[in-house]
């Protein structure tokens, strides 16, 4: 087979890997394996056909997220075009990296250099991006607690440079030209991450829990007024599917943004949930759009049995018109509280990690299709930080998972009246190592992606042995 034949049969198998190992509902073995036929191809073939093949192959490969993005509410079809696009182009430009520098005769610094490229810059798209980030390869590994438990410690990045790695040094290794000691520092490096994940068990927090209940409707319905009769039918509907609940629970927490209210109509509200807390002995969380005098405020309002409530101000409201942003944390008997698209960035989360809370109860709201993706965020959040997470969704998954990432309970919204979801929730230990130092593994990416690119630019090849041999070999990086 020629060089065009390898290229479209590498092309064609990561565009298959990247669709079944990423996206929506991801296998996460096969995210590890996709790009790795790409990877192979980029030492064998001239540098624009490695560029353009990888950035063929991710596209088609994220496929399946095409109409999620082009009907999003969240995500607006120019953001969602440059979502896809610079996604690929990333990629693309990370595999070019990688080229130049086994190339050069610097294996194991590309296998580095890749992933540490593609990783620094998804941290500064997180930075940036009014809606934060989700859906990168971290996700594809959230229902792995093996792999997902290095991010108390790297925060989700390690795993983001993790994943692509273990590719990068295989391809590295197995390129042209490199031999002896270059090929097996990579191939020992790579049995070392895969041998540690297979025998890494990671056993489930033990201790004090909290039995909590998420309960979501069937068809989701934003911001109800509790004022009209519509809404003391849904509050009513509410109290009542509390009152169903199993013994024992302590905390029920229902969707973002359940209700309406403001000055006059929120006491109402807090009358009704407080009386079914008392008779039950649970605190109940919902999520209220709520108008106050200070601003309008997508919020999270936590009623106890007895006593004031507490409410959670939503800091990230994205393009979201005519809603403030709050700036404080909030804890109700030592559990905090976030709503929804908090948990696209690393803040407040970190800042609950660093304060050493232990469980985290979010109401949130979501496109049914990114259910799954969207509670695997909040979950990748509470292993970052060392707390667990009840994540009660409308039009999504409701999860229950504890702060080692095991998911104890999960449903999808719909058919029925309304998703129950119950498990005993062991309390996290906070203050994690990434929760004190914060994104210090995403600036260390950058200091190996920019010496890469140094290297790339003005280095010398290493040695003869390691530079491709045949026609390609005439060709520039």
């Amino acid at each position: 087979m020629n060089k065009l034949g390898w290229a479209v049969v590498a092309t064609a198998a990561s565009a298959v890997l990247f669709f079944f190992g990423t996206g929506l509902d991801p296998v996460p073995e096969l995210a590890w394996l996709a790009p790795l036929p790409i990877l192979l191809l980029a030492t064998r073939v001239p540098g624009a056909a490695a560029l353009g093949c990888a950035f063929t192959a991710y596209l088609a490969g994220s496929a399946g997220t095409w109409s999620y993005f082009w009907h999003s509410l969240a995500v607006p079809r120019p953001a969602a075009i440059a979502i896809l696009g610079g996604s690929a182009l990333l990629f693309a430009l990370s595999v070019g990296l990688f080229r130049s520098l086994v190339r050069r005769g610097h294996g194991f610094l590309a296998a580095l250099a890749a992933p540490a490229l593609w990783t620094v810059v998804l941290y500064g798209v997180s930075l940036l991006n009014p809606t934060g980030l989700m859906g990168t390869l971290m996700t594809t590994q959230a229902d792995r607690p093996s792999v997902l438990r290095i991010a108390a410690v790297t925060g989700g990045w390690g795993v983001e440079f993790l994943v692509l790695f273990v590719p990068a040094a295989v391809a590295a290794a197995l390129a042209p030209g490199v031999r002896g000691a270059a090929r097996l520092t990579g191939l020992v490096a790579v049995a070392a991450v895969l041998g540690g994940l297979v025998f890494w068990s990671v056993p489930a927090p033990t201790g004090p829990s909290t039995r909590i209940a998420l309960v979501a409707p069937g068809q989701s319905r934003w911001a109800v007024d509790v004022a009209t009769p519509d809404g003391q039918a849904l509050v009513r509907s509410y109290v009542d599917q509390i009152g169903r609940l199993p013994d024992g629970v302590q905390a029920v927490v229902l969707p973002e943004a359940a209700f309406a209210v403001d000055q006059a109509s929120r006491p109402r509200l807090v009358e009704a949930f407080t009386e079914v807390a008392r008779v039950h002995n649970l605190d109940v969380v919902a999520g209220v759009l709520d108008t106050t005098p200070e601003g309008r405020f997508n919020a999270a309002l936590a009623v106890p049995p007895s006593g004031a409530p507490a409410e959670y101000r939503k800091w990230h409201n994205g393009d979201s018109k005519n809603i403030a942003s709050g700036t404080e944390l909030a804890h109700l008997a030592g559990i905090g509280l976030m709503v929804c698209m908090d948990v696209n960035f690393a803040d407040p989360s970190g800042e609950y990690g660093e304060a050493g809370t232990g469980l985290v109860l979010i109401p949130a709201s979501d496109e049914n299709v990114d259910g799954w993706e969207h509670s695997r965020t909040a979950l990748i959040r509470g292993v970052e930080n060392g707390f667990s997470v009840a994540w009660s969704a409308a039009h999504g998954t409701p999860m229950l998972a504890d702060a080692g990432g095991h998911v104890l309970a999960d449903a999808h919204t719909g058919g029925g009246p309304f998703t129950v979801v119950v498990a005993d929730v062991p309390i996290g230990p906070g203050k994690t190592l990434y929760a004190r130092f914060g994104d210090w593994f995403a600036w260390l990416c950058g200091v190996v992606a920019s010496i890469g690119v140094v290297v790339t630019l003005f280095g010398r090849t290493a040695g003869k042995a390691a530079t491709p041999a045949g026609p390609a070999a005439t060709v520039g990086p």
